[in-house]
Formats: structure tokens, C-alpha cells, sequence
């Protein structure tokens, strides 16, 4: 059948083996220096595997391949690993919004009484390609004085478009978001945009991962950056951005004050163990 599934691209791939711990199913190992596929029938296709790549060797393609068979990828590869890597694997397929493989995973487990280890379900889970409706909090009515106005300061602002020898680099404190955060957090322009050079990006959909890091490093290298906010959905394949980030540091041989936000569904931005929760104003303050 012909089918979504895992493509590595052995050119690009040096073997560094940070792919391997995002397969919970096992169809990734790394073999003469390089991570590779070693079953179809293992490789689910849903790419969680493709943000930790920071070479861009790893895309999502279609072909002829063996169908996915969930029931055996829990009998040869998940359950003889034990209560994490269940865990780990039933929450990998509720962040993908795919309820069918979850629900034979559950299946295979209660027929063979294994118990299920508590994780996180449903809408508690934090949802990735999953089509889910988002509970809305209390709406409190706030006037504001007026539009509230743009605090974009410069064009473009994909990462793939942008020139790393733009002006607007110079002494910039730079806000790195992923492409989804602006819809999730209310307040994206006067509590993060303000006073930042905007850069977005997607490390799931975006082909050229390896070129983005090649860029921000070039952009760390040929500028003063006072700082870099880091900004991210939490859902799995937005988590690469850090990584991303720091790579291009390493490459750019500079040291530059890195600060990092997860912004959940529900418009929550996290930073360490402190929130700030949607509506509140005031630029850049630390919930608390």
C-alpha cells in the first residue's frame, strides 16, 4: 500500500543519533554511522522523529511500504520496554490526533492485562495535529483606548525569506517564535513583540532545518544580538526551535542570552515552573 513513512536523506545524516529517543515505536536505529529505518512496519509516518534532526535528514514522504501494524509494534517494540516507553508511546499517538492506533494500543493492553500507566488523555494531552475543540476561560470585558496597535517592526519575517545582512539586526533583541504562536497567545505583540525583531518558522513543515540553523548563525555572527527570546507551541514537533536555536550558537561560536517560552492551547505561556496567563499586559514581565 502506498503510505506516509520516514525518508532519511544519508547525505545529510551524521549519525548523532538525537532522532532515535523521539521514536517510541523503534523504527529507528542507527546502523554503520547512520540513523536508519530498519521496518516499515514499525514507522507510523507521523514524523515526531523530524524536530531533533538539526541536519534536516529527516522527511515524512510517500510510498509503497508495509502497512503500520500498531498490535505488533506494542508486542515486539513497546511493552518488553516497559511502563515509560507504554507511557511515552500512547501519548506520541494522542499528540498526533490518531484515536484508532490509540484505541488498538489500549486493546492489546487489556487483552494481554497489562495495566495502563497514567498519562496524559483526550483534551488534557498536549495535541499536535489532533482536530480538537479548545475550552474557553471566563471572558472578562477589558476596555482598551482605542485599536491596539502592531508592534511588528520590520519585513520579512519568515526565517526562510529574511537576509541575514539586514540592518534591522544590528544590537536587536531577537523574538524566534514558531509559526502557530501568535493565533495561541492573545497578547503576542505587547507582551512579546514589543521592542524584538520578529523571525518565524515551523521545524515540523519547514524543509530546510539545516539551512535555518546555518542562517540564525550567520545572523549571530555578522551582528551584535543583545538577546533571543525563544517561543513555541507544546506540542512535540514545535520543541525542535530550541534546538535549532542553540546549534546555531554552538556554529557561531557566540554566547547570547536565551530566554524560552511554551505557549499552551489554552493561551498560557510558561517559562520554568512560572505562567502568564492570557490578558495579562504590561511588555515583557515574568508571570509568577
Amino acid at each position: 500500500m502506498k503510505r506516509k513513512i520516514i525518508d532519511i536523506d544519508e547525505e545529510k545524516c551524521t549519525g548523532c543519533g538525537l532522532c532515535i529517543p523521539d521514536c517510541p515505536e523503534g523504527a529507528l536505529q542507527i546502523i554503520d554511522g547512520k540513523a536508519r529505518l530498519v521496518s516499515d512496519l514499525f514507522c507510523d509516518g507521523l514524523g515526531a522523529c523530524i524536530g531533533t534532526c538539526p541536519e534536516g535528514a529527516i522527511r515524512v514522504i510517500e510510498r509503497e511500504a508495509e502497512p503500520y501494524d500498531e498490535k505488533r509494534v506494542m508486542a515486539e517494540k513497546i511493552v518488553p520496554k516497559g511502563e515509560g516507553v507504554i507511557r511515552a508511546h500512547l501519548k506520541h499517538l494522542l499528540d498526533h490526533g490518531e484515536e484508532g492506533l490509540y484505541r488498538q494500543a489500549i486493546e492489546y493492553l487489556d487483552a494481554h492485562g497489562i495495566p495502563v500507566p497514567a498519562h496524559e488523555a483526550g483534551a488534557a494531552a498536549p495535541p499536535g495535529t489532533a482536530a480538537r475543540i479548545i475550552p474557553g476561560r471566563e471572558t472578562v470585558a477589558v476596555e482598551h483606548a482605542g485599536r491596539v496597535e502592531s508592534e511588528l517592526r520590520q519585513w520579512p519575517i519568515q526565517l526562510t525569506l529574511a537576509n541575514p545582512g539586514a540592518s534591522y539586526f544590528d544590537d536587536a533583541d531577537l523574538l524566534i517564535s514558531g509559526d502557530c504562536v501568535p493565533f495561541a497567545y492573545g497578547d503576542f505583540h505587547r507582551d512579546f513583540l514589543q521592542d524584538k525583531v520578529l523571525l518565524i518558522f515551523c521545524p515540523k513543515l519547514d524543509a530546510d532545518v539545516a539551512g535555518y540553523i546555518t542562517k540564525l548563525a550567520t545572523i549571530f555572527s555578522q551582528h551584535t544580538i543583545r538577546s533571543i527570546t525563544v517561543l513555541h507551541m507544546e506540542v512535540p514537533c514545535c520543541s525542535g526551535m530550541r534546538y535549532v536555536v542553540d546549534e546555531a550558537l554552538k556554529r557561531a561560536k557566540k554566547e547570547i542570552p536565551v530566554t524560552e517560552y511554551t505557549v499552551t492551547l489554552q493561551g498560557d505561556a510558561i517559562e520554568g515552573d512560572r505562567t502568564r496567563r492570557r490578558g495579562m499586559s504590561g511588555g515583557h514581565r515574568r508571570g509568577g
